[in-house]
């Protein structure tokens, strides 16, 4: 099992406030949750609801214990792209979704790509990439149509939000 980085709370109190009212509402998607702190955060900040993605057992029913009302929240035990699978087809989609995958393993450019991830996208929904700044995310395989459109760096660590460029994706902007 590998050690967990939990997101800093320097990096936390940054992605929420640069969400801002974003997050009031919100559907949130925690990819690689580790910890579930991030997602927990969302819940508190006011998201409506969130569903944790981590892989390793125990750390999802640390989650699912740190959850005060499971019964509009989820979280999965599942690889990623089983539980990416299981999300759509339960139609299941997001305002935000958050992902910090485990530094320097290659998934700053395999999860931008991943099949079904632009179904879980509400209109103008928002991906925030949590990552090294030693790796980048370079979007070289693109099939959802994501851009970039800001990266911030806090040290070692570096979150860079995307948004799809599909206008059906987008109508309500």
């Amino acid at each position: 099992m590998k050690d967990i980085r939990p997101t800093s709370g320097r990096v936390m109190s940054a992605l929420f406030s640069i969400l801002g009212d974003v997050i009031d509402g919100a559907e949130f998607l925690d990819l690689f949750a580790g910890t579930g702190r991030v997602g927990l955060e969302a819940l508190r900040r006011g998201a409506n609801r969130a569903v944790f993605v981590e892989g390793v057992r125990n750390r999802a029913d640390e989650i699912k214990r740190g959850l005060r009302d499971s019964d509009s929240n989820i979280v999965l035990s599942l690889e990623i792209r089983r539980a990416l699978s299981w999300l759509v087809k339960r139609e299941m989609r997001f305002t935000i979704v958050f992902a910090d995958p485990p530094y320097n393993s290659g998934w700053c450019d395999s999860l931008p790509a991943l099949p079904n991830l632009d179904a879980l996208f509400s209109p103008g929904a928002l991906m925030v990439i949590e990552h090294s700044a030693r790796e980048p995310v370079t979007l070289i395989n693109n099939p959802h149509n994501l851009a970039i459109t800001s990266q911030r760096e806090y040290g070692e660590t570096c979150l860079t939000f995307l948004q799809t460029n599909n206008p059906e994706r987008n109508e309500s902007n």
